[in-house]
């Protein structure tokens, strides 16, 4: 794609543009939202407020969602995308292994096939809401493809998302226990095969994972208020619990292991297999305990003590563990903000969170832990429909992509929707779903970018942790190539990218500039159009040339067209107005 116009304004792409934009509806320099404030609109007042919404609740808006949206309002949309079917990428990955091995039997699908089930979900689920709070959960109760024995399992890792899908809007506390016995979490974070102590060795339990069910997965490093701010005491935040706490939590998770049909035979626990009967289900069953390598010593922390066991039972072990987890008055607040964090905005108000934790604490009909009631008092609190100089996030790369593959319907020539690894820095995304660099996700929830905008008002953007020189010109560089090209891997079949976009509105209007760039943006932005904005992009977009039409150039009055669409899409993207959410 041709593109003499590109302009300074967007070969930078701005940081600094994209840090005065990027806040939430408070941080800490705000105060709480005022009392009788009026709760939140049940109806967009337009469709510029449906589209924010949506990219605030799904992978970004279509014209479809929008137009739902605006016949039946924000909270019915919201019940409705709850009741929606599972779209499940296990089911996906099966199908396509199926597939590999008719032509081959000694093949199969791998890992690649998972992160291509994600995007299908992704941009053709019709359990939009669904999907994207589980991709939200996925940063909170992290594995990794990265992990080579979370790699190697790749039909686990699509089970897992399904898992958490499952449990999005479910209960918080069945989340929790799921997501401690899933053998790829049991993998990732060493508490799979964990032994109880031995003295005579000088054995200990791995105590990995149970720092991380703390720190990351429950009531996070410091005591806290019901409105997400730290506990003080004598002038600094009390420390939510301590090494005691994680080595008598440490012995709960030891003992736990395969799901085998010989069940608890010695070689099932190191193998998951006994006299050649692995269960080929293995890599998502939940685990199972294994009497003999748990510990029966008492097991106290966070103020409970499970006591000595005359005979061990890893599962009462388990139950009162995550029972005293699960009612810690963290949860609410550390589980609701980051939630508030993944979905509306990086800074929301100690009111803001304080609602969530309070839905968190009681659906209203008395249940705690009721993550369908969290969510929706996450999208209808008024922080969340109201637009103000701090409001909003970053969009992360995976998201601004699946907003653009969304709005203009880009489908798959292979069905698969074969997007591959997205690592890559330097020519694409810089993140590929699953496949963080640690159990801290892509990016820290509390990351002030130092020496910007952000920083001196103490503002988070969480997101600006994966932004640098080489992301941000690398995502350039792969958006434009996607204009020209489609997007994901090449497909030898139909000799092109599998995924190609639907631009037909737009070329009819590409003699038009001006209406031209109203509809891009209308597609891609999340709040009105400014004015400074269309008009630059409609100057660069008229600098492409569109031949006057005759018998014999048809095939370059086309291409003229699509270069102006391409350039209008392209220039709309990497701007900092698409790339913050408000």
């Amino acid at each position: 794609m041709s593109l003499p116009i590109w302009r300074g304004r967007f070969a930078a792409l701005s940081l600094a543009a994209l840090l005065a934009a990027c806040g939430g509806g408070g941080g800490g320099d705000s105060s709480e939202t005022p009392q009788g404030q009026p709760p939140a609109p049940e109806m967009p007042a337009d469709r510029v407020a449906a589209s924010r919404f949506l990219s605030q609740s799904t992978f970004g808006a279509t014209d479809d969602q929008v137009n739902r949206i605006m016949s039946i309002g924000y909270g019915a949309w919201i019940d409705e995308q709850i009741a929606k079917p599972q779209t499940s990428h296990r089911t996906e990955w099966e199908s396509v292994d199926a597939a590999y091995k008719v032509n081959d039997p000694n093949s199969g699908a791998w890992q690649d096939d998972t992160t291509n089930a994600w995007w299908k979900a992704a941009l053709t689920g019709d359990d939009q809401l669904r999907q994207r709070v589980a991709y939200a959960l996925s940063q909170i109760f992290v594995i990794s493809m990265a992990d080579n024995g979370v790699g190697d399992n790749p039909r686990g890792v699509a089970a897992y998302v399904d898992m958490l899908g499952t449990h999005a809007f479910g209960n918080y506390r069945s989340l929790l226990e799921q997501v401690a016995m899933h053998p790829l979490m049991g993998i990732y974070l060493s508490h799979l095969r964990n032994q109880k102590a031995d003295a005579r060795t000088g054995r200990v339990p791995d105590e990995n994972f149970a720092r991380e069910v703390m720190q990351l997965f429950s009531i996070g490093l410091v005591e806290l208020n019901a409105d997400g701010t730290p506990r003080q005491a004598n002038g600094a935040a009390v420390d939510a619990y301590g090494q005691g706490d994680i080595a008598g939590l440490a012995k709960v998770f030891t003992g736990w292991s395969w799901s085998c049909p010989d069940w608890p035979d010695n070689s099932c626990f190191f193998w998951g297999s006994a006299n050649n009967s692995s269960d080929p289900d293995r890599s998502f069953k939940s685990m199972l305990g294994y009497p003999q390598y748990h510990s029966t010593e008492a097991k106290t922390f966070l103020g409970s003590t499970i006591a000595v066991q005359t005979q061990s039972d890893p599962r009462a072990s388990l139950r009162a563990a995550l029972d005293t987890l699960a009612a810690h008055p963290n949860v609410g607040p550390f589980i609701g903000k980051q939630l508030i964090q993944r979905l509306v905005t990086s800074n929301p108000s100690p009111a803001y969170v304080r609602a969530v934790a309070a839905a968190f604490d009681n659906n209203g009909a008395g249940v705690r832990g009721d993550l369908a009631a969290v969510v929706k008092a996450i999208l209808m609190h008024p922080e969340a429909r109201q637009v103000s100089d701090t409001s909003g996030k970053l969009r992360e790369p995976v998201l601004r992509m699946t907003a653009l593959l969304r709005a203009f319907k880009f489908t798959s020539d292979s069905g698969r929707y074969r997007v591959g690894n997205t690592d890559n820095p330097a020519n694409s995304l810089g993140q590929t779903p699953m496949r963080s660099p640690s159990v801290f996700n892509f990016y820290r929830p509390g990351y002030v970018p130092p020496g910007t905008q952000a920083s001196a008002r103490a503002l988070a953007a969480p997101e600006m942790q994966i932004v640098h020189e080489t992301t941000a010109a690398g995502t350039v560089n792969f958006f434009r190539d996607i204009m020209s090209s489609g997007a994901g891997q090449w497909n030898n079949q139909s000799n092109r990218r599998d995924l190609q976009p639907d631009f037909a509105a737009e070329v009819a209007l590409a003699d038009q500039p001006a209406a031209l760039v109203d509809q891009v943006a209308a597609k891609l932005l999340t709040a009105a159009l400014p004015a400074a904005l269309k008009t630059e992009i409609q100057q660069a977009i008229t600098t492409i040339a569109i031949p006057t039409a005759n018998a014999n150039n048809a095939n370059q009055v086309a291409q003229a067209k699509r270069n102006r669409v391409n350039a209008a899409v392209l220039l709309m993207l990497v701007s900092p107005e698409f790339n913050v959410v408000p």
